[in-house]
């Protein structure tokens, strides 16, 4: 060993570094290699009970090691084949004498300095390894900035979809959201039914209560609706007192007339506000659209408003249902 430099200077200088003898036996290791394997023991032990070698498949010995002095060989820790470890080795003049093997864990060093706990202090001041761990952290660090940015950025567009097309008032859709879904069905060709629903003696709240109370009864008209449609169905508020559900997959009129009664006998119970009575009830008009029908949004919602006014001018709290032939049939 004396024609090596001192062993604490190739700790400073190498601290990943190991000093084998030609038998394979290990005569020292750095302190950074020691923490490879804490609890084992190194010193006096064969090399090849602690390293594989993966390349060249030809070097499974120190003597054959030998031969590739000052080329990189590929290691894995025995037991952890997915270990990477890369070495150069150097040796002294003559066939009996020791060697010292250098290791780097090359591009893996990110994953070497978590698996095992490393720090800056585990390898050479100069050792640019260690530059290309802050820079790996860097990019890390900044992708996650931008992972975190992009979330924040998609949420706040969602959210911001979600109030296009939300009533601010009940939370019900607007009328934005159900020309969306309205052109969807049409598109598809599926079956489904539109209801127009206008809010009778709604205006006289408003004007003996004033338009708290007429929010407050708006309000409670939502949650009705809610309570008495079903998920799959889409509520829209479309204007001051005018609503317009649409019903998809519906199989018979009787559906549509059983949905129509429930909303127009709970609207006309009375809705408190401030201990004060609102009456109002609901007039209807319903169109249903047949599967594969050919039909124009337009068309449909001027029907429903033609049986809508048809259910008013019969007396309100009625609902009529619009046929194919145009004409509309008051119930």
């Amino acid at each position: 060993m004396k024609d090596f430099p001192d062993l604490n200077m190739l700790d400073i200088l190498c601290p990943m570094h190991l000093v084998v003898r030609n038998d394979g036996r290990i005569a020292h290791v750095g302190p950074t290699v020691q923490k490879l394997r804490p609890d084992a023991t190194w010193v006096g032990t064969n090399f090849f009970d602690h390293f594989e070698v993966k390349r060249p498949k030809s070097a499974q010995s120190i003597i054959d090691m030998r031969q590739k002095a000052g080329s990189k060989i590929h290691l894995a820790l025995n037991g952890d084949p997915s270990s990477d470890l890369k070495a150069v080795l150097v040796a002294r003049s003559g066939t009996g004498d020791d060697v010292v093997i250098n290791l780097s864990f090359g591009i893996s060093i990110l994953d070497g300095v978590r698996t095992y706990g490393l720090s800056n202090a585990d390898f050479a001041a100069t050792d640019l390894a260690i530059e290309m761990l802050y820079l790996i952290e860097a990019k890390s660090a900044a992708m996650d900035s931008s992972r975190q940015l992009n979330l924040k950025l998609q949420g706040a567009k969602i959210a911001a979809e979600e109030q296009a097309f939300t009533d601010t008032l009940t939370g019900l859709k607007n009328r934005r959201a159900m020309d969306h879904v309205l052109a969807r069905l049409v598109s598809r060709k599926v079956g489904f039914a539109v209801m127009q629903i206008d809010l009778d003696y709604f205006k006289a709240v408003n004007d003996t209560l004033g338009h708290a109370a007429g929010d407050h009864v708006l309000q409670a008209v939502a949650q009705i609706m809610v309570e008495e449609t079903r998920a799959a169905d889409t509520i829209a508020r479309v204007g001051g007192d005018e609503f317009t559900l649409i019903l998809p997959e519906i199989e018979a009129e009787e559906t549509l007339l059983n949905v129509g009664e429930r909303l127009i006998e709970r609207l006309e119970k009375p809705i408190f506000f401030q201990g004060n009575e609102c009456r109002i009830s609901a007039s209807i008009g319903t169109v249903w659209i047949r599967e594969n029908q050919s039909v124009v949004p337009k068309d449909i919602l001027s029907d429903a408003d033609i049986a809508l006014y048809q259910s008013k001018n019969a007396g309100r709290a009625r609902q009529t249902i619009f046929d194919g032939r145009r004409r509309p049939l008051v119930i």
